[in-house]
């Protein structure tokens, strides 16, 4: 599974949240490399609390700055944040529960889930606080 670059392509053009974004994506590489190398699962358990711990904070960090800045988008995007949050933490439940190891197909789908929100709902983020801040 080849790393998510951090290019051009990943920035919102808001330095702050693209620092943010840069630390999720080293953090979501480490974890894929850590998966495919098989290495021990509490190490990997270890990587997915930073990684959902991480996002809670870059979460709130992005809430921040859409109510100081007045973005009307706020609702729809935080319940993205919720979903998302929701999504990532099931699927590290059912590793601990079910005792299975992480698997190419989760790292695919986190790897999804993250340049999907990156892509879409802070892209129009992105551009709104261009404008105002």
């Amino acid at each position: 599974m080849k790393d998510l670059i951090w290019d051009n392509t990943l920035s919102v053009q808001i330095q702050e949240i693209d620092e943010d974004h840069r630390r999720l994506v080293d953090l979501f590489n480490l974890l894929s490399h850590s998966v495919m190398e098989g290495d021990a699962p509490n190490y990997i358990q270890a990587l997915m609390d930073e990684l959902i711990n991480c996002t809670i904070w870059h979460f709130s960090h992005e809430e921040r700055l859409m109510l100081k800045y007045g973005y009307e988008g706020l609702g729809e995007h935080k319940k993205e944040h919720q979903e998302l949050i929701e999504s990532i933490k099931a699927l590290q439940r059912r590793s601990l529960q079910e005792s299975k190891p992480f698997t190419s197909s989760d790292i695919k789908f986190l790897e999804h889930w993250l340049t999907g929100h990156i892509l879409g709902a802070d892209m129009d983020l992105g551009e709104y606080l261009g404008q105002v801040m």
